[in-house]
């Protein structure tokens, strides 16, 4: 899956345009290494945000096309 979806779907970033800027802006990154928005994600990927004034660690833990609102926070952990 594609890392734009991904983050949309898991619901670490609220919509998919977003995740997409997000990416192409530098501010992700997946185990230590900047990613487009077409990187595949895989189970065990370690993926890093930055935001305004933190940043968000997140290992991935299964990757879903749907996922309801409810179980989108069983698709990753969060590593600090």
């Amino acid at each position: 899956m594609r890392l734009d979806k991904y983050l949309k779907v898991s619901r670490l970033i609220k919509r998919r345009t977003v995740a997409n800027e997000a990416c192409d802006a530098g501010r992700v990154s997946v185990n230590g290494k900047a990613a487009r928005a077409s990187y595949d994600v895989k189970i065990g990927d370690v993926i890093e945000i930055a935001f305004a004034g933190r940043t968000l660690k997140a290992e991935v833990v299964t990757v879903a096309e749907t996922v309801r609102k409810d179980d989108a926070a069983a698709m990753y952990r969060i590593v600090q």
